[in-house]
């Protein structure tokens, strides 16, 4: 997991997030819009968003407007930059002493993630592929 960019693990959260209770194919399509309207996945900025980005974001019909999904984007975003700290985010997912621990530490940190979430997660960033 190593090679990846905290960009990279971003978007790939949000990837997972958007996908929830969503076909895969959908989120797909509206990639390119999820690129720009979140700032290229950069987590320092999308942290900052404000309520008001949450309504432009929301009125976007490039991306998939669900609100709820959108505050978790942005909370997401904060909360990676924490774990970003001292060891680095990779320094936080290997600080887990299994693959069942990894995936609870994801469920309890992060926003609108459950099982097959974190799962989609994983499997994004063990690839050496595009996330979408």
């Amino acid at each position: 997991m190593s090679t990846r960019t905290l960009s990279d693990y971003f978007e790939a959260m949000t990837a997972a997030v958007f996908q929830s209770g969503l076909s895969a194919q959908v989120v797909q399509a509206k990639w390119p819009g999820f690129v720009e309207a979140f700032a290229g996945f950069d987590p320092r900025i999308v942290a900052e968003f404000t309520p008001e980005d949450v309504d432009r974001l929301v009125s976007d019909e490039s991306i998939v407007r669900n609100r709820r999904k959108i505050e978790a984007t942005i909370d997401n975003a904060s909360r990676i930059l924490d774990l970003d700290q001292d060891g680095g985010f990779d320094g936080w997912l290997d600080s887990f002493g299994n693959d069942e621990a990894r995936a609870e530490g994801m469920r309890n940190e992060f926003r609108f993630l459950g099982p097959s979430g974190v799962n989609t997660f994983f499997h994004m960033v063990s690839d050496d592929r595009e996330v979408c």
